[in-house]
């Protein structure tokens, strides 16, 4: 179906596909893997007419396409959904798929005649979403079925995906897959571009490996293991599982008490929550997306504000001592990781190391009397890049121009090297690759074995039950459950998860979590 032969790209300095071949077979799901900055992106940019290569060919079909844009993609046959959607949001599902192909100059019968083609697509490929519902409203979930859906009433035979689980739960990802194993039933051919080898494992046909942007390994799914893929990419043997001591809490750095949280509509999103989290240990919280646990994590950041309760800093009430403020608890010694990476953690068009420096650029290091010191901000950078392998290195790129996992390495490094006492993360290896997936775990268990705290949330069941100590459970914006690691299942945090629970797994009363006597 696809054939590219001798893809090469160049970036200024960075040589971003070098002398690429890959073919993909007709009705097959072909995974691509390989570690942040791989070229994984790029390629799929190449060959949905979004960079032109410089060097080598693309064949469809077995016939040479010049590819100057996404029409021309299009036009091949060949449909993408990017990591980050590309939808308006005040426009409705049916309005968002016939945009740019409305039809004609009267947009009542395009309309109609896209109506009817949803339907049918739904039905066809379990794509079902509500044609009227505004995009805003959707949740992430839903609106990929929306991207996926923009690409096959636009007729693509060829379906590129680029991390689509990356902001999925694992439910949404399941059905992802049923989703991608139709398509597939029904002649259409998938790239999937992901870093998590479960899905390879679960989902594709044949995988290729990318390392430092050349191909350096395809193979069928069956022949693979974990371990292989994981050393192939990274050019060295991978840890597959967290590997730590137990923990030795000590003292409580943060002790939450009846906490209520509402969003801007005045909906209650986090209900009287009550817990602790001590030094020396990682404390995880599971959960569904969306009931409660982003709410929460930016609360205790000082980024929304709190309706009712209590929060304690190290035996002292928060409340007594000045506003909740992100700078106010950076100084304390909190720092944040958020959920959204390029919402909250980073400004895009800014350098790259000038977004490693974002919330601390009042520290006396970085700022003089009149200006930046740009000398300190460009050492800083070149730590970093040197610790957290960083790429690529050049901190005067802009921030957008970094892979998704390579952002979120800087926003992981600037938070890390703080050394925190207690360090708020949200997703944490959320569209980053395996090497990197090791090195961070590491980090957040080598910040533990320090004596600092860690509140962790994260949708990804493996990693809650590999890195914490501690585990609690939100449903509904309540907590419903405190468990220890040495008895947490994915059975059991499941149900609870669910709003249901079994012996094993009980509720735990909200004074017990917080680890404060009643009243």
């Amino acid at each position: 179906m696809i054939e590219l032969r001798g893809i090469d790209k160049w970036f200024g300095a960075v040589h971003a596909n070098r002398d690429v071949s890959l073919t993909v077979r007709a009705g097959t799901i072909h995974g691509i893997v390989g570690e942040n900055g791989a070229g994984k992106s790029t390629l799929m940019g190449i060959l949905y007419g979004f960079y032109r290569p410089d060097g080598g060919e693309i064949l469809v079909r077995g016939r040479a396409v010049v590819l100057r844009s996404a029409q021309d993609a299009l036009a091949a046959g060949i449909g993408m959904v990017h990591q980050h959607f590309m939808l308006v949001e005040p426009f409705t599902v049916l309005e968002n798929v016939v945009l740019g192909v409305e039809g004609g100059f009267r947009l009542g019968p395009g309309l109609a005649r896209a109506r009817a083609e949803l339907e049918r697509l739904g039905r066809e490929y379990h794509l079902e979403v509500d044609p009227d519902a505004r995009v805003r409203d959707l949740g992430v979930g839903q609106r990929q079925r929306v991207e996926i859906l923009k690409a096959l009433y636009r007729g693509a035979d060829v379906l590129i995906l680029d991390e689509p689980t990356a902001v999925l739960t694992p439910q949404e990802a399941d059905h992802l897959f049923q989703i991608l194993r139709a398509l597939r039933s029904q002649g259409k051919t998938v790239l999937l571009i992901t870093h998590k080898l479960r899905e390879i494992a679960e989902v594709t046909d044949v995988v290729t490996v990318m390392r430092a942007g050349r191909v350096v390994a395809t193979q069928p799914t069956a022949e693979a293991t974990p371990e292989r893929l994981a050393e192939l990419m990274v050019g060295r043997a991978v840890a597959l599982r967290v590997e730590k001591t137990p923990a030795r809490p000590a003292e409580p750095v943060l002790e939450v008490t009846d906490l209520v949280v509402t969003d801007g509509l005045g909906v209650e999103r986090v209900k009287g929550v009550s817990f602790a989290v001590r030094a020396g240990e990682i404390v995880g919280i599971a959960g569904v997306a969306g009931n409660g646990q982003s709410e929460l994590l930016e609360a205790l950041a000082g980024i929304r504000p709190v309706t009712s309760g209590r929060i304690r800093w190290k035996g002292r009430d928060l409340a007594d001592t000045g506003p909740r403020t992100p700078r106010r608890w950076r100084r304390l010694g909190l720092s944040h990781v958020p959920e959204d990476r390029q919402r909250l953690g980073l400004v895009l068009p800014f350098a790259g190391q000038e977004s490693a420096i974002l919330g601390y650029h009042g520290d006396p290091a970085y700022n003089g009397p009149l200006r930046l010191h740009w000398a300190a901000v460009a050492t800083g950078w070149k730590h970093q890049v040197a610790e957290y392998d960083i790429r690529p290195g050049d901190g005067q790129l802009p921030t957008s121009a970094f892979s998704g996992g390579n952002q979120q390495k800087i926003v992981l490094a600037r938070e890390l090297d703080r050394h925190p006492d207690l360090l708020l993360i949200g997703q944490p290896t959320r569209g980053v690759d395996i090497g990197a997936i090791e090195f961070i775990h590491r980090r957040l268990v080598a910040l533990r074995d320090a004596g600092k705290a860690v509140l962790l949330v994260s949708v990804e069941l493996d990693e809650i039950l590999g890195l914490a100590d501690r585990i609690l459970v939100m449903h509904d914006g309540r907590l419903v459950g405190d468990v220890p690691r040495a008895a947490a299942t994915e059975r059991t945090l499941g149900l609870m998860m669910a709003g249901l629970s079994e012996p094993s797994a009980r509720a735990v009363p909200a004074t017990a979590v917080a680890g404060t006597e009643p009243g």
